[in-house]
């Protein structure tokens, strides 16, 4: 008998190494200045956390997410191989958007309270904010209250309420940002000038558009090499 590993434990560590292994791509091109939204002189002044300290950071929250993961599959006892039922393509799809559209919805929601409420964004948002200049690898490092806020209770609905298998979480859980919801977007947000603005995250943009949080951009050629953000307005009713 050959040595098999459960869906299960899977889909709590598989999505943890896709997500290094993605970062480690980005890493290796933001050694050619031509691929950067901000210069490293940028990086290294603007700021205010290290990045071994990021790195600590984010294991901390992958380890509480593994952790949360586990009970989860445990709890509900869902393990789509063992049915001996393959879900249709159609399913699968309906279980993918129905996710992404909790997930979207709960970090929205989630992440634009924690920046008007003075309490939590003082206390426990802010931490994330110390990357004036982010990178991938550190988009999981924030305040451990607020990873379980956002990302591991906002993961676990959205696997609840879709319905899916443990097997489909594997490859929910390891896509990345969607083409709207990307890079630039999300630095736009970082930048004094969008903090109130591009809450949304990870896959679509939709809540910043109908509630008026969305703020456009355009990506201009920095002289020196690389590109840098723009904003083409600001609504400043928000």
């Amino acid at each position: 008998m050959g040595f098999e590993v459960s869906d299960e434990l899977l889909g709590t560590f598989v999505p943890v190494l896709i997500y290094w292994a993605y970062s480690g791509i980005y890493v290796v091109l933001d050694s050619f200045e031509n691929y950067r939204l901000h210069t490293r002189k940028d990086e290294d002044e603007k700021n205010l956390v290290s990045k071994r300290t990021v790195v600590k950071g984010v294991l901390l929250q992958q380890t509480i997410q593994a952790i949360v993961a586990i009970l989860l599959f445990t709890v509900t006892g869902n393990d789509g191989g063992d049915s001996g039922v393959k879900p249709s393509f159609i399913d699968l799809a309906r279980q993918f958007v129905t996710a992404m559209i909790v997930l979207d919805t709960w970090q929205y929601f989630m992440h634009r309270y924690m920046h008007h409420n003075k309490f939590l964004y003082k206390h426990i948002h802010s931490q994330h904010h110390r990357l004036v200049v982010p990178y991938a690898f550190g988009a999981l490092y924030n305040h451990p209250v607020e990873g379980l806020l956002l990302d591991t209770i906002g993961g676990a609905l959205s696997f609840l309420l879709s319905g899916m298998s443990p097997r489909a979480s594997i490859f929910f859980f390891s896509l990345p940002p969607s083409k709207p919801n990307n890079t630039a977007y999300h630095d736009v947000h970082h930048q004094l000038y969008g903090s109130k603005y591009n809450f949304s995250q990870p896959f679509f943009v939709m809540w910043d558009r109908i509630l008026g949080t969305h703020m456009p951009y355009s990506l201009e050629k920095r002289a020196g090499g690389g590109f840098e953000v723009r904003p083409k307005k600001v609504d400043k009713e928000n």
